[in-house]
């Protein structure tokens, strides 16, 4: 039973694999690939601008403890100058604290700071390669559109294609049934002539006596043709004509005789 799964399986597979090939357009693949590329280069691109973000704001709260450092300094240098060791010592001990932060703080800038530099190396070179890659699809592109252009133009001309496949199996049946009503119209029209078949139209059609003188004159012929062959072998003279009888004999030919018959 597994073995028979299996063989569904991999039957399946290999007919979904050739759909999707079939479905499948190049041109749309590599599209579709540039847009991811593009897509991540705008996640790193704004993963720097937070890295550089972060990096501002350390050094704004650096500038300010700076700041207020040198301002404890200065109190501190005041108090000394009025006689006020005790707050001389308070605001230097508060500047020691403000010293201790700005150096935690110049610690993560420097880390920020290294961040924002590989990413924004990364970049760059991620730039470069998504400028690399739309140049090539958009030569691949052009090529497979040409190819496929030729292709068609080939199969047009060789007939190998479904639209002239078409076309050409529509030429041969028109053939074919021109071909098939020509051999039936010979075919009546010999039945016609043998009188296989009758005219019902009347156009063709002859009446009784027409009929009879055309049996007549086709027997005429060959009775003649019969006594000229007899005269030859004879060494006679040749057959009479039909029209005037047999000569000197005031006798009507044999054709006016079964005429008179009818």
């Amino acid at each position: 039973m597994s073995g028979v799964m299996k063989r569904m399986g991999m039957i399946f597979r290999a007919k979904a694999n050739k759909a999707l090939d079939r479905a499948e357009d190049p041109r749309e693949t590599l599209d579709y690939s540039y847009q991811k590329q593009l897509e991540l280069l705008q996640k790193v691109r704004r993963g720097v601008a937070d890295v550089a973000t972060s990096r501002k704001r350390l050094e704004l709260q650096l500038n300010q403890l700076q700041g207020q450092s040198a301002k404890l300094e200065d109190q501190g240098r005041k108090a000394l100058a009025l006689g006020r060791e005790d707050l001389a010592r308070e605001a230097l001990a508060r500047r020691a604290s403000l010293q201790q932060q700005v150096s935690d703080l110049e610690v993560q800038h420097q880390t920020l700071q290294g961040e924002e530099e590989k990413l924004t190396l990364a970049s760059q070179r991620l730039q470069a390669k998504v400028d690399a890659f739309r140049t090539k699809k958009e030569t691949i592109k052009a090529t497979y559109t040409a190819a496929q252009a030729q292709t068609r133009i080939a199969e047009s001309f060789s007939g190998i294609s479904e639209e002239m496949s078409d076309v050409g199996l529509a030429i041969q049946r028109a053939e074919d049934k021109t071909a098939q009503l020509q051999a039936r119209a010979g075919a009546i029209d010999e039945l016609l002539a043998s009188g296989a078949l009758d005219d019902r139209s009347g156009l063709g059609s002859k009446d009784d006596i027409q009929a009879e003188l055309d049996r007549l004159s086709g027997g005429t012929d060959v009775e003649l043709e019969l006594q000229r062959m007899k005269a030859e072998l004879a060494g006679g003279p040749s057959a009479p004509a039909i029209e005037g009888g047999a000569p000197g004999t005031g006798q009507p030919s044999q054709t006016q005789h079964r005429f008179d018959k009818q």
